[in-house]
């Protein structure tokens, strides 16, 4: 993945998002507007603090689920590359069956199918219970006690999750071209891209929070939340900032509310 990315940057989300200009001031933050007119972003947007009174939810990823999803998508390996991964599968996505109630009652529930396009080398059990987990940790988008989730094998969803490859990706967020190489939030489903949830960004040492970034920040799109850029040198990255393209100068963070324990 190269710094220079244009308008690529824009490629995991809203098409008329921020994204890094390339060449001299290449850090210098633009946005395109319906106009197609390049311009300096506006205020950067921050998650807001949650209230104080936080209902705890646990946190659900456990050292076993994590285990369990490296040696489903066998990434042992740091040095896996494109080329070994599939560009298309079957195209057809399967949903993952079971119903799972969301853990708080005192909150609205929104509810979340998981996909999975057949073909691909998955646990589709594995996958959906990452997908939840995330989503109802207490980091997450329901740690301002605004929701919790649910998982659902029907058509009476809110939002989808859908894992995919780089060809099926990239149709299912059509017009926006992803490049066989990013995600999107979209129509109602967050769209995750197979190859990248396998390898993430070298700016992600730990993969498994790549996968729990990429689960919130194209959710996040589905809730609403546009993107955002960094907010300082060494601080966390805003979960909305577009890390698979590039994290610095902040640190890679999957949480809209990482301070809540």
């Amino acid at each position: 993945m190269t710094a220079g990315v244009g308008l690529a940057a824009a490629l995991d989300g809203d098409p008329l998002a921020p994204f890094v200009a390339s060449g001299p001031g290449s850090d210098r933050v633009l946005t395109v507007s319906d106009d197609g007119v390049e311009r300096d972003a506006a205020a950067r947007e921050t998650p807001p603090s949650p209230p104080d009174a936080v209902a705890a939810v646990p946190a659900l990823i456990d050292a076993t689920l994590v285990d369990a999803v490296g040696l489903t998508f066998a990434d042992r390996n740091a040095g896996l590359r494109s080329a070994d991964l599939p560009s298309s599968a079957g195209g057809d996505l399967v949903v993952v069956p079971g119903n799972v109630p969301a853990p708080l009652t005192d909150r609205p529930v929104r509810t979340v199918r998981v996909e999975v396009e057949a073909g691909l080398d998955v646990d589709g059990e594995v996958f959906a219970a990452m997908v939840l987990a995330t989503l109802n940790d207490q980091r997450s988008w329901g740690g301002d006690g605004s929701m919790t989730f649910a998982r659902t094998d029907g058509d009476d969803q809110d939002l989808r999750v859908v894992l995919a490859s780089p060809d099926k990706v990239d149709a299912m967020c059509a017009p926006l071209n992803t490049h066989g190489d990013y995600s999107c939030g979209r129509y109602g489903h967050a769209a995750i891209n197979y190859t990248r949830w396998v390898q993430a960004t070298e700016e992600f040492v730990d993969r498994t929070v790549y996968r729990q970034y990429v689960i919130n920040h194209e959710v996040g799109h589905l809730l609403g939340r546009q993107h955002t850029s960094c907010t300082g040198s060494g601080e966390l990255a805003p979960v909305m900032q577009q890390q698979s393209i590039k994290v610095a100068p902040c640190l890679p963070n999957a949480w809209p509310y990482p301070a809540v324990s």
